[in-house]
């Protein structure tokens, strides 16, 4: 370990924590390839005293009033306004991506925090009085305890946002283990947490590797576990809540890998669809999972989709994030960098026609750093590995179809369902397309369509494992137990023991 380096700790019980464990790996900064910090990693002791701080904290916030938990999240809020641009500039050191684009993150982070500020309505049920023989039944959504989120090094602060405040609104404690290629934004947010008042033990991080996402998966005090990354790991964490025994078995929702389509239609506004490609695709390097990675060209247009698509690649602004005119960032590792180059070979050794090659990009003044430019395939077809996989970087391929049919059949018949968009100026070719597209989240000439706060977010398919997606409506079903109650009183209770299945009267 560099000592030169601070050590990034952990957040337990209200206080900054430094790892106990001995393991630690660098933080580095994209843009100059250079370590910036090193992270601690977790043992599972150290997950241990997380979970029993949010343990001995879940009896009491459980109590606590929803306008009162509310309260702090409109503090918490507040407080993430004021610091909007030092978390952003947090993502960019560590993540890479344009200040630009880590601002908007912080922004979509906030309207979770803004729609689980609704916690006293959100948490309203429903009573019926009356329904026969002096019985009233209502409902209540009681919180589980203890939950945990694991989130990925693409959104160091939105999937965070989508998870925590939704679990403390709803009354649970929480747990994150972000990721550990870019922990310091977790720590902001947990400092500011404990500014907005909210008690010590609710909200704890503990970085980490697979040490501590095991130990989390594998504590019977935690309820609940979100996530969201790679398909293998989400299917692993869904496996390891599925075999999880007890009386409340572990519940699990977790969101896996994508490969987003766009489909161009003849009628499209051509000049409106290169731009939402040149964006959805290449946008924080391609490295989003509603990303736009595959352009499906219908019919005739894809001569003209290409021709116009070239000059807008090459001429991508490929910099420091931080610079202000920077379009496209490094990427998040050499690792992920090296992958990704990987992934362009096999496509040129598989046949498709490289039209823009990113590789071999240097970035004057960071030559150091992680960069690749943007890449475009064509001739793409469905047996390449390149259109088959998750890339995960500034990759484009064009996959040529004669008709809507076609395009609805190709992107049908992938494994995985997260997001696709309908580039057309014809509404009845957009509704047959989202009726049958088998996708969880559609966009109609919109390029990366993410619901709001208050919808929910989730793919279908290989793409989501469990059966809640995350926020909105259905991130209060994810974080509460539903329980239903009758009720009647003595003096409307006949005398006798009743045999018969009792109905309505």
């Amino acid at each position: 370990m560099n000592n030169a380096l601070a050590l990034i700790p952990h957040f337990i019980n209200g206080q900054a924590v430094p790892t106990s464990s001995g393991r630690s790996q660098p933080v580095f900064n994209p843009a100059t390839g250079m370590p910036v910090a090193q992270v601690g990693l977790a043992s599972s002791d150290e997950v241990n005293a997380a979970v029993s701080a949010a343990s001995a904290a879940a009896p009491a916030w459980a109590e606590t009033a929803p306008l009162k938990r509310a309260r702090v999240l409109f503090k918490f809020k507040e407080l993430i306004e004021k610091h909007h641009d030092d978390l952003a500039a947090l993502i960019t050191r560590e993540h890479g991506k344009v200040f630009s684009d880590a601002k908007g993150e912080v922004i979509r982070g906030l309207e979770i925090v803004e729609f689980a500020c609704g916690a006293p309505q959100l948490l309203k049920t429903q009573f019926t009085d009356n329904i026969g023989g002096g019985i009233d039944n209502w409902q209540l959504r009681q919180p589980l305890g203890v939950t945990a989120g694991i989130t990925p090094f693409n959104f160091p602060v939105m999937v965070p946002l989508w998870m925590a405040p939704m679990a403390i609104a709803c009354g649970n404690t929480f747990v994150l283990k972000p990721s550990e290629r870019d922990p310091s934004p977790s720590l902001m947010m947990a400092e500011l947490f404990k500014q907005a008042g909210l008690p010590d033990g609710v909200f704890n991080v503990v970085q980490g590797d697979k040490v501590a996402v095991d130990a989390l998966l594998q504590h019977p005090d935690v309820k609940a576990v979100s996530f969201v990354g790679s398909t293998p790991i989400a299917e692993y964490i869904y496996a390891q809540g599925s075999q999880r025994k007890g009386a409340y078995p572990l519940r699990v929702q977790a969101l896996g890998g994508a490969k987003n389509h766009l489909v161009v239609m003849p009628d499209a506004d051509l000049d409106q669809a290169v731009d939402a490609l040149i964006g959805a695709a290449y946008g924080s390097a391609g490295e989003r999972c509603m990303a736009i990675s595959v352009a499906v060209a219908v019919g005739g247009i894809a001569d003209k989709l290409i021709e116009a698509l070239i000059p807008r690649v090459k001429a991508l602004k490929v910099k420091n994030g931080m610079e202000a005119d920077a379009e496209m960032g490094p990427v998040v590792t050499a690792v992920h960098k090296e992958k990704i180059e990987s992934y362009i070979a096999q496509g040129v050794q598989a046949g498709a026609k490289l039209l823009v090659d990113g590789r071999g990009l240097t970035v004057p003044g960071h030559e150091q750093g992680f960069f690749l430019g943007g890449t475009l395939f064509d001739q793409v077809t469905p047996e390449m590995t390149i259109y088959r996989d998750e890339i995960f970087g500034p990759v484009l391929c064009v996959v040529r179809v004669p008709d809507m049919g076609a395009a609805i059949n190709l992107i049908n018949a992938h494994e995985f369902g997260n997001g696709v968009a309908l580039f057309t100026s014809d509404g009845n070719t957009a509704r047959e397309f989202s009726r049958r597209i088998e996708v969880g989240m559609v966009g109609v000439n919109v390029p990366i369509p993410v619901p709001m706060a208050w919808h929910s977010f989730g793919g279908w398919k290989r793409s989501l494992f469990g059966d809640a997606h995350v926020y909105g409506e259905e991130g209060v079903r994810f974080y509460t137990r539903y329980k239903s109650i009758m009720q009647r009183w003595p003096e409307s209770i006949s005398k006798g023991a009743e045999f018969t299945m009792p109905v309505a009267k």
